[in-house]
C-alpha cells in the first residue's frame, strides 16, 4: 500500500507480495520515497506488523500524522501456511513508532477489503476470507472511532452492494461514501467456481441527525463508465474527483483463465454523478492550428456527450524484458490515440501533437496510487505474460494540473524478474517466521490457496 505523508513531501510504502513461480514472498518493510530527492529509503522501525499483503492502509493527520493498517493475508513461501489477519495497527509518523491497537468487536479476519477515513473514523467495507474448506465474501460495514478506539458494526438501511472484495471506496465532497465494482466468486458445482466482476455503484450516506445511522442507495452515473474489470486502483484528486486506474478483466474458460490488463484512467465526479475517461494532451513538443471548423467541433462534442465518438485505431507497442534466467517476457501495450474518447479537448486554438509513442505505465492490476501536491504517483502492481506473473517495481508520475504526459521516475528493474519453474527441489520454509504477533485466524486457515 502506498500513502502520502500528510505533513511531508514523502510517500509511504508498507508491505506487499512478490511471486516468482514457486514461492510467494510477503513483506512488512516500510519504505519512504522522498519526492524532492527522488529517492527510496528503507526505514527500520522496531515491532512492525507481521508480513502481509491485500491489507488496507489509511493516513490521517491526527498526532502529526498516523498510518493505520487493518487485516490482510499471510502465506508461507511453500504455501503450507495461509491465513487472514484481523489486527489493527497504527504507525505514529511523528515519533516513528508502531503500535498494535487491541479493540474488541472489530471485523473478522479478511483481505481485499476497503477502508477510508471519514471525519474522525475509519470506515471499512467488504473483503473475503478463504480456507482449504471454503471461502466467503463480505458486504458488512464497520466503523473505528479514532478518539475512543472503539469498533462499531454499522447496519445501514436500504439495499446495499452484494458481498465483494477489491471494490472502489471513496469519500465524496458531500460527505458520503461511494462503492463501485469489485470481485466475488460463487461455487456453481463441486470444485467449480464462477467469478463475477461487479460494475454496480452505491452511495453510503449518513442520515441527518442520526448518530451512527447510514443509508444505502444505488446510483447510476452518466458519462463514460469504466469497462468491466477488477484489481483497479483508486485515489482522490485535488478537485475531489475519484480517480480509477488500470485493472484486469478476466476471461474464464473451462480450463484456463486469461486476463486483459489496463492502464487507462477514469474520473468520477460525485457532484455531477458522472464518469469521464481521463485523456492526456500529450507533450507540447509540436503545435498546430486546429483545422476543424467550429461546427465540426460542436458536432464532435455532441458525439462525445452521447458516448459515441468514433475512435482512431489504437497503437500497439510491444516491449521485451529479459528476466534474470534469460527468459524473454513480452509486454504488449495498446495506446489509445489522443482525442479518441473521454472529455472534450480544451477550448484552445493550439493543440498538442505527440512525437512517437507516449511514455506511460504498462497495463497492470493491483498498482498502488498516492497523490501529493497535485501529482499522481503509480507504483508497482502486476501483470501476466502467458502463465507467468510479473511483479513490478516501477514508479510513474502524472501532473493533474497539466494532464500532458506520464513521467517515469523509476524504470522497471528487469533483473528482479526471476521466474522459477516448478521443480522437486527443497522448499525454503524458513521465511514463514515473523508471521506471529498479529491477531490472525491461524486456527482456521492452514490451506494452500490465496484467492
Amino acid at each position: 500500500s502506498l500513502s502520502a505523508h500528510p505533513e511531508k513531501d514523502e510517500l509511504i510504502l508498507f508491505g506487499g507480495e512478490y511471486f516468482n513461480g514457486q514461492k510467494t514472498l510477503l513483506y512488512n518493510e516500510l519504505y519512504v520515497y522522498n519526492i524532492k530527492k527522488d529517492t527510496w529509503t528503507k526505514v527500520d522501525i522496531p515491532g512492525p506488523p507481521p508480513r502481509r499483503c491485500a491489507h488496507q492502509t489509511v493516513v490521517v493527520p491526527q498526532g502529526g500524522g498516523q498510518l493505520w493498517v487493518f487485516g490482510g493475508e499471510f502465506a508461507s513461501p511453500d504455501g503450507e501456511q495461509f491465513y487472514h489477519y484481523k489486527d489493527l495497527w497504527v504507525l505514529h509518523l511523528a515519533t516513528k513508532t508502531w503500535e498494535q491497537v487491541r479493540s474488541a468487536g472489530g471485523p473478522s479476519g479478511r483481505s481485499g477489503h476497503r477502508m477510508v477515513a471519514w471525519k474522525r473514523q475509519l470506515i471499512l467495507f467488504g473483503g473475503f476470507h478463504e480456507s482449504t474448506r471454503d471461502y466467503i465474501y463480505y458486504n458488512d460495514v464497520h466503523s473505528f472511532n479514532l478518539d475512543t478506539f472503539v469498533w462499531s458494526k454499522l447496519s445501514p438501511s436500504g439495499t446495499g452492494p452484494t458481498p465483494r472484495s477489491g471494490c472502489q471506496m471513496s469519500i465524496t465532497p458531500q460527505g458520503s461514501i461511494v462503492i463501485y465494482g469489485g470481485y466475488s466468486k460463487q461455487r456453481v458445482k463441486k470444485d467449480v467456481d464462477r467469478g463475477t466482476q461487479h460494475s454496480d455503484m452505491f452511495l453510503l450516506k449518513p442520515e441527518d441527525g442520526g448518530e451512527g445511522k447510514w443509508t444505502w442507495t444505488r446510483i447510476s452515473p452518466s458519462g463514460v463508465k469504466p469497462t468491466p474489470r477488477s484489481g483497479f486502483s483508486v485515489a482522490m484528486t485535488p478537485n475531489h474527483q475519484v480517480l480509477l486506474f488500470g485493472g484486469v478483466c478476466d476471461k474464464e474458460e473451462e480450463e484456463s483463465l486469461e486476463g486483459m490488463f489496463f492502464n487507462d484512467l477514469y474520473f468520477y465526479d460525485a457532484a455531477r454523478n458522472r464518469w469521464f475517461l481521463g485523456q492526456l494532451k500529450g507533450p507540447k513538443s509540436e503545435k498546430r492550428k486546429r483545422r476543424r471548423a467550429r461546427a465540426e467541433d460542436h458536432e464532435g462534442a455532441r458525439e462525445l456527450e452521447r458516448g459515441a465518438a468514433s475512435a482512431p485505431e489504437p497503437l500497439e507497442v510491444v516491449k521485451e524484458v529479459v528476466a534474470e534466467d534469460g527468459t524473454v517476457v513480452t509486454i504488449k501495450q495498446v495506446l489509445t490515440a489522443p482525442g479518441s474518447a473521454g472529455c472534450p479537448p480544451p477550448e484552445e486554438e493550439d493543440g498538442a501533437v505527440e512525437a512517437g509513442p507516449r511514455v506511460e505505465p504498462c497495463p497492470r492490476s493491483s498498482a498502488m496510487l498516492a497523490i501529493k501536491h497535485g501529482l499522481l504517483y503509480v507504483y508497482g502492481g502486476m501483470f501476466e505474460a502467458g502463465d507467468r506473473q510479473v511483479t513490478l517495481n516501477d514508479l510513474y508520475c502524472l501532473d493533474f494540473h497539466k494532464m500532458e504526459e506520464w513521467k517515469v521516475l523509476v524504470e522497471m528493474d528487469a533483473e528482479t524478474q526471476e521466474w522459477l519453474e516448478d521443480t522437486d527441489s527443497e522448499e525454503d520454509s524458513s521465511s514463514a517466521e515473523g508471521a506471529e504477533g498479529g491477531e490472525e485466524d491461524q486456527d482456521e486457515d492452514s490451506g494452500e490457496e490465496t484467492g
